[in-house]
Order: C-alpha cells, then structure tokens, then sequence
C-alpha cells in the first residue's frame, strides 16, 4: 500500500509524463509541415483544375512555409492519378485536387474501380461549384430552356446531343432529357469538348451541355447560343443568364452540378486536415482568387470538411440515378 510520499511522487511522475505528451504533441503539430507537399491532379497540365490547383500551390506554399508542387498524374479519365492519391502515405504530405468525376460520379460508371470514393478519401473542402451551360445551334428557333424542351418534344428521332465522353454531365443530362421528354435523341460521343463543340458548330448536332471555359469563344463570336446555366446560382462570368431551375426547370438533373474538390488519402491526422482545410479555405476568400475562380466559369465555395461531407452525401445518390438512367458503363 503507497504511503502519503510515494503517492505524491508518483502522481508528480504522471503529471511530468502527461506533460511531455502534450508537449510532444503540441511540437509534432507545430512541426507540420517538414518537408514539401504534392497536390496530384489526375488530368493533363493546362485545364481548369490544374490551374486551380496550381493557385492553390502558390498560395499553400507561402502559407505553409514549405514548396507545395503539383503533380499531374492524368489517364483514364482521371482514376489513375485519383487511384495514386488515395493509395499514398496518409502523412499530410499528398493531397488530391480534383473534379467530382473521379471523387464521386466514377464508382457508379466503372465495373471496376481500384479505389472506393466512400472509404478511401478524407474530404478536405469543396473548392468550387463547375456548373455548365446549355447550347444549341443559332439555327435552332428557340431562346430560352423550355423553348428548347417543347422544340425537342416536337422533333422525336430527328434530333442529336453531343457529350464530351461516356458518363459526362452531358451525356447524363442529355440522356436524361431524352427519356424524360420521349424525344428518343440520337447521343454523340466525343473524345473532350473541343470537337464536341466544333460539331454543334458545323449543325451534325443540335444541342449539348459544355463548361464556360471551352465555350466562351464561340458564345462570344455567336457561333452558339446559349440557354441557360445549371446549377442553382448563376455564373459571375455570365451574370445575365439564367439558370435552369430560374425558367422554371426544377428537376435534380438540372440543380445538381459538378465540383471541384479536395481530399486526403484516408487516415490522414485529423491536426493535418484541419491545418490545411483552414488554410485552403482562407486562400478561397481572397479576391484574385475568387475572381481567377469565377473567370472559367465556376463559383467560389471553400467549405468546411464537414459541410463537404453533407454535400457529397447529398449529391451520391442524384449521380448514381442519372448514371443508372443513362445506362453508361465503363471498364
């Protein structure tokens, strides 16, 4: 049995021990980060996501005090870089800067994906909303969404819908369309945007759904029209374009829309993720920041990790209908 002295003693030990701990602790966080940081992207250099992510590097980099580089690991439409970020050390030193497509939409496209969106990736922050626009030849007579619906509904088989590849919004979208009205379209698959949109151009399709930053110059020239915008807000780059949903088109296909995102290979230190979905956030509010984001057509989030999670819950089950509906599959 401990005597008065020896129980003093060691309650003064544990209180040295637990101290040491925290210190350690407090030491090994106040240490992060150590070394640099690599934000994989999955896609090719020059897009909008890597230049997003590029900003960020930049910006990261004079927050952190550490160079944060940026790594484009791009094939297969974006699941291998996706794959190698997920699989890396969860040490905080690998994060992935992607779109919805590899982070969400793919596990409901794929037979087989290597990686799982649900298990294999720690939500950091949404970065931006990439809502698309809605074209359609000059030719077609119709100016507004529901124009363009009652002119599909009086044109069954005559008309075709491009998409910039199997599983894009707009193959969704469009498929959905086409079941939805009836309309029994024919689907063009291309391979990107650039001669998806050089068709609707040329008149071998009549409608399609693109991202601002691929179709600006032909708006502007008046090459195309464009309809509306979907999502539930409209661009800053276009400011007096509707949405879908303001011409009274409510339906989930329409208000849902693509983002940009970024996460952390499962496991990473909770201190680590809070660290940097601070900082990251930060740098989504400054104005050049915000202003460069708005330029291609997206709109400034930065949301919590938690308010991300509630998003990507939110969003699964709309992809997962629209990909079941579309019957788009892909090895």
């Amino acid at each position: 049995m401990m005597n008065n002295k020896s129980r003093r003693r060691a309650l003064a030990t544990a209180a040295v021990a637990l101290m040491a701990l925290c210190l350690g602790t407090q030491a090994q966080a106040q240490a992060y980060p150590n070394k640099p940081i690599k934000l994989i992207v999955p896609y090719a250099p020059g897009g909008a996501t890597d230049i997003i992510a590029r900003t960020l590097a930049e910006k990261l980099a004079d927050r952190l005090g550490q160079p944060v580089l940026v790594d484009n690991r791009g094939g297969a439409g974006g699941v291998t870089g996706t794959d190698q970020a997920f699989k890396s050390p969860a040490d905080g030193y690998t994060f992935l800067v992607s779109l919805g497509t590899t982070m969400l939409i793919n596990q409901y496209l794929y037979e087989k994906l290597p990686y799982n969106p649900q298990k294999d990736q720690a939500l950091i922050t949404q970065i931006a909303l990439a809502p698309v626009v809605l074209l359609v030849h000059p030719q077609l007579p119709v100016n507004t969404a529901p124009e363009l619906l009652q002119y599909i509904e009086r044109n069954k088989g005559k008309l075709a819908y491009g998409s910039w590849g199997m599983g894009s919004y707009a193959h969704l979208a469009g498929a959905w369309l086409s079941d939805n009205l009836k309309a029994d379209m024919n689907h063009a698959a291309y391979k990107g945007e650039a001669p998806m949109l050089q068709d609707l151009v040329g008149g071998q399709i009549q409608l399609t759904f693109a991202s601002l930053q691929s179709a600006r110059p032909y708006i502007e020239s008046g090459r195309l029209k464009v309809l509306a915008v979907t999502g539930t807000q409209r661009m800053p780059a276009l400011p007096k374009v509707s949405t879908m949903t303001e011409q009274g088109i409510r339906d989930e296909v329409f208000r849902v829309t693509g983002w940009v995102g970024m996460s952390a290979p499962a496991k990473t230190p909770a201190d680590v993720l809070t660290r940097v979905a601070t900082e990251v956030r930060a740098i989504i509010a400054q104005p050049d920041v915000r202003e460069r984001i708005q330029q291609m057509g997206f709109i400034p989030v930065g949301s919590t990790p938690e308010e991300f999670a509630v998003q990507f819950k939110k969003d699964a089950p709309v992809w997962e209908r629209l990909v079941k509906l579309s019957g788009a599959k892909l090895d």
